[in-house]
């Protein structure tokens, strides 16, 4: 299975390959545009980065678990600022 480190380094890699900014890349997978990522649009996400379709459904939950900070079950732009600055950090 893959580690947290090689996913989140796939995930990283993804924004800064395809995208200006991480909000650009934020706004890009809010499909629906209410300025939160549900489950399913993180595994687009996941599913963008590379991620394995086998656990793509248990990272979305584990990213959802630890990185959503007002238990709405929901990855907001601040939430989500917060895991790309983490991301950022870990990989320096």
């Amino acid at each position: 299975m893959a580690t947290k480190e090689i996913i989140l380094n796939k995930i990283q890699i993804l924004i800064t390959n395809n995208f200006e900014t991480p909000e650009a890349a934020f706004h890009f997978f809010d499909k629906d545009s209410d300025g939160k990522l549900s489950k399913s649009e993180i595994v687009k996400l996941l599913k963008e980065a590379e991620i394995n379709g086998f656990i793509r459904g248990l990272v979305s939950s584990k990213l959802i678990e630890g990185y959503d900070k007002d238990g709405d079950g929901l990855i907001n732009w601040e939430e989500f600022k917060f895991a790309i600055d983490e991301i950022t950090d870990d990989s320096k």
